[in-house]
């Protein structure tokens, strides 16, 4: 059998659920639903986060299973960042699901596993938060956008190409080829020669 390297889990947390009722008989459930705070922000800075002191809505379902307690459901929650192509704020919501078996000491899941495989049930506890947090964190978007089909901002400018007139454009003319496009313009005025009729 495995040590138990585990630390006692904080009966105070709201990421802490004693699962005794279940009793470790198969086929015993019981739905949560609970709102946890969020103490310290979630994802990336100046990206995307969920911010400290908002709310983590769980919708969650424990079912006592041969080898321990299945988790699984949904964790809800408000991200807000800043649009990657246009820098304006955003703010979405992240749904999520979430699935993790929670193995019973003296389990052969246990005993055949390490921790940081598969999470183990601590004095009939388990604790949330790693598992709920690693999959908000993965869930949110690397390059967020306001809208799906945001154009940015104009590279010569950088006004929002949603804030410009159609047809906008900052014209360069490479120095090389000035005179050429100078030329041009002058006899643009200019009629073209009648040939013999």
């Amino acid at each position: 059998m495995s040590e138990n390297k585990t630390p006692q889990l904080d009966d105070r947390s709201p990421w802490v659920i004693d699962t005794r009722e279940l009793g470790r008989h198969a086929g015993l459930s019981r739905a949560l639903k609970r709102s946890v705070p969020v103490e310290t922000p979630l994802g990336v800075p100046d990206v995307i986060t969920i911010e400290a002191g908002s709310e983590l809505e769980l919708d969650l379902l424990l079912e006592s299973v041969v080898e321990g307690v299945l988790v699984s459901g949904t964790a809800r929650a408000i991200a807000k960042g800043t649009c990657a192509r246009c820098l304006d704020p955003l703010t979405e919501e992240v749904e999520v699901e979430v699935q993790e078996l929670f193995a019973y000491p003296g389990s052969v899941t246990e005993e055949t596993t390490d921790e940081d495989e598969i999470p183990r049930l601590v004095d009939d506890k388990i604790d949330l938060e790693p598992i709920v947090r690693d999959a908000i964190v993965l869930a949110l978007p690397l390059a967020p956008l306001c809208t799906e089909d945001c154009a940015g901002l104009c590279t010569e400018c950088g006004v929002k190409w949603a804030d410009l007139e159609p047809g906008h454009g900052h014209e360069k003319i490479d120095p090389r080829w000035a005179a050429l496009v100078e030329r041009f313009d002058e006899n643009a005025g200019e009629k073209p020669a009648q040939g013999p009729s």
